[in-house]
């Protein structure tokens, strides 16, 4: 078996595993379970916080108004879905889109490392600030503060992560458009 069969393979196990999840309190209230998306030899490894209505209703990534902000930010760089992997950090829909608990980060935080374990991406580009914080703690020894580093490449323990703003930020400030574009133009430099 050929290492992108392999990947599949561990990759459509873990999606029935996710989809099947009832682990915790969010199951009760989903619609769907929204799994990890993309190219599993990605080099690029988008990490969001959790589905918004339209992602529940749906069962895919970015598909609502912050998809749209993600697909701009994309062609700004002429980068395509299919080039790159996007999940999130919880799986389910946060009711009222509330801040994710850590009961729930700690569940789910179980299955993104499974993603990236199984994807092996060169870089983890996590949104916003909660899968920011996940996965700094997870990679870096000491303690880092996730606001300092917003649009810098950091190096922990071997694997690049480049945190980003998420894409939704931009429904709420416009103006905060350019710096994301800026920020995005660094990763055609990766």
């Amino acid at each position: 078996m050929s290492d992108i069969s392999a990947k599949y393979e561990e990759l459509k196990e873990l999606i029935n595993n996710i989809r099947a999840c009832n682990r915790c309190r969010l199951s009760s209230g989903r619609i769907h379970a929204v799994c990890g998306e993309g190219n599993v030899n990605a080099r690029l490894f988008f990490i969001a916080q959790a589905p918004g209505e339209m992602e529940d209703k749906a069962g895919k990534m970015f598909i609502g108004p912050t998809g749209k902000v993600f697909d701009e930010l994309f062609s700004e760089i002429s980068l395509h879905r299919n080039e790159v992997y996007m999940t999130n950090l919880i799986k389910c829909r946060l009711p009222k889109n509330r801040k994710p608990k850590s009961d729930e980060i700690e569940l789910c935080g179980k299955y993104l490392e499974q993603e990236i374990e199984i994807i092996k991406p060169e870089f983890l580009i996590p949104l916003g600030y909660h899968a920011t914080k996940y996965i700094l703690n997870r990679f870096c020894n000491e303690n880092i503060s996730s606001s300092d580093l917003t649009g810098k490449l950091i190096d922990c323990n071997g694997q690049k992560i480049y945190p980003l703003r998420h894409p939704s930020a931009v429904l709420y400030n416009p103006s905060l458009k350019n710096i994301m574009v800026q920020d995005f133009r660094k990763i055609s430099g990766f």
